[in-house]
């Protein structure tokens, strides 16, 4: 039942993996396919052996920026099979019913009630909590890391899965579904050669942001003084200093393989390679400013609308319907408006608030009707908090004494 509703449920327009098995095909044969797929999951759960035509990916490199510059510009995007996906799927859901309980608390990717607004508030509820007292002040180190998903160790991460009490059948699977690995790379009608893989895992499998999120779940700080924070991949560290003494934030720094650089000043030495201060820095899409002031990131936000804007406009001069422009400005320029909403508002200056009002008042004239203006939408947007002390928060301390 539980199979026949996940092929019920696919997206036929979503492309087709190695074995050419669609998933046009799949949902709209759900009711005949599905009671075989699920003695071929359960057997497979029971052996805890993955069949290889479901391990097998086609590697498709897809561009992250329009200028291409080298093979790093490129993020390897894997088609797999659509019936491991949704096999995946059943154990998504089977493993954070497990493991969620003991998730690290400050990981925010993958959570029920999760958002990327709740990671930028808890970094900025740490900062400004810490402004708040005499002498402080706080040094941040944002870390990205390269290819992310293709470091894990299927060995090392059955040991954590085995911690975080995930039954051992369980984790015999996952190794055998993340080792032996079939992928070749696909560039137009150009095919690579066949190469067998048993480290990491692939992007774009259904398990693969949860596993790394489960690979990564120890890596916390064991300092007060010092936060860890992730989001997935993208990992913060903040050191919360007082009275200039940087020791905890530095042996954090230590514990992370980063190595301290002569002084002065003394920059943090990262693979052979010099941290640089930035006095802004673009955090989970949000532009966050060393004064933890708001203009940059809303002047960012009004551009992104307003270039937006221009289909809008090109739909009206098709006749579309009013309904169907009030969907497109609702899912396509509005979102743009309220990103991070919850995180920004309160802070915001009427200066920079009415910038974004004025993109609202331009689609209303196009669509020829009334919007949810800025103050309306807030209210709106505020999610559910993950951690029950998160709340959206006011002006910075340098705004409150200005």
């Amino acid at each position: 039942e539980e199979v026949n509703r996940l092929f019920k449920r696919l997206n036929t327009r979503k492309a087709t993996g190695p074995d050419s098995v669609s998933p046009s095909l799949l949902k709209h044969c759900a009711n005949q396919l599905s009671p075989v797929f699920t003695d071929i999951f359960n057997t497979s759960l029971e052996t805890c052996h993955v069949p290889a035509c479901f391990k097998t990916s086609v590697i498709v490199p897809v561009p992250k920026k329009t200028k291409i510059t080298g093979l790093n510009d490129y993020r390897p995007v894997a088609l797999t099979s659509v019936v491991m996906k949704s096999f995946e799927r059943l154990v998504l859901s089977y493993l954070k019913d497990i493991t969620d309980p003991l998730l690290d608390p400050l990981q925010f990717a993958y959570r029920a009630n999760g958002s990327v607004d709740d990671a930028v508030n808890m970094v900025l509820h740490f900062i400004l909590q810490h402004l708040d007292s005499p002498g402080s002040y706080a040094r941040i180190l944002f870390v990205d890391f390269s290819s992310a998903f293709n470091t894990i160790i299927p060995a090392l991460l059955r040991d954590k899965l085995f911690q975080l009490n995930v039954p051992d059948s369980m984790c015999s699977w996952i190794t055998d579904f993340l080792t032996d690995r079939r992928q070749f790379v696909r560039l137009g009608t150009h095919v690579s050669d066949l190469q067998h893989i048993s480290t990491g895992s692939p992007q774009g499998c259904v398990l693969s942001p949860l596993l790394f999120s489960l690979y990564t779940n120890g890596c916390t700080s064991g300092h007060q003084s010092v936060k860890l924070l992730k989001f997935a991949d993208d990992t913060t560290l903040i050191g919360l200093i007082s009275d200039g003494d940087e020791s905890a934030y530095r042996d954090s720094g230590d514990d992370s393989g980063l190595q301290e650089g002569p002084s002065p000043p003394p920059p943090v030495i990262l693979c052979d390679s010099p941290l640089t201060s930035a006095e802004s820095i673009s955090f989970l899409d949000t532009t966050i400013t060393k004064e933890l002031k708001w203009e940059q990131n809303i002047r960012s936000l009004t551009k992104k609308a307003q270039q937006r804007m221009c289909f809008l406009r090109q739909l009206k001069k098709f006749l579309v319907p009013v309904k169907m422009l009030v969907n497109f400005y609702s899912a396509i320029i509005e979102s743009v408006l309220t990103s991070s909403i919850t995180v920004w508002f309160a802070a915001a200056t009427a200066r920079d608030k009415a910038k974004l009002q004025r993109v609202i008042h331009s689609a209303e004239k196009v669509i020829g009707c009334s919007l949810p203006s800025l103050q309306e939408l807030q209210p709106r947007s505020r999610p559910t908090p993950l951690i029950p002390e998160m709340n959206s928060f006011g002006p910075s301390p340098l705004e409150r004494g200005s």
